[in-house]
């Protein structure tokens, strides 16, 4: 696992004690708790990119006859196995 450089955030006094507070409640520290709110966000914005990025896709064949002939002839994606 690759170490990123250290990220410094500036808190209000009031987030900062609620947002302890939640980390003492999963019995973890303040750092680790960020880095879970923070990791989960960025999936979570991945995830939405995909979503956004495959309604485009899925708009452009709907409206491109091109398209339409080539999803045709190539067929839907198969999924992986896992």
């Amino acid at each position: 696992m690759l170490i990123a450089d250290p990220v410094s955030v500036r808190l209000d006094d009031d987030v900062r004690e609620t947002l302890k507070a939640e980390a003492r409640s999963r019995q973890i520290g303040l750092s680790a708790y960020l880095r879970e709110v923070a990791s989960t966000e960025a999936r979570r914005i991945c995830r939405e990119r995909i979503r956004q990025q495959s309604w485009a896709v899925g708009s452009y064949i709907a409206r491109t006859p091109e398209a339409q002939e080539f999803y045709e002839n190539v067929g839907p994606p198969k999924p992986k196995r896992r």
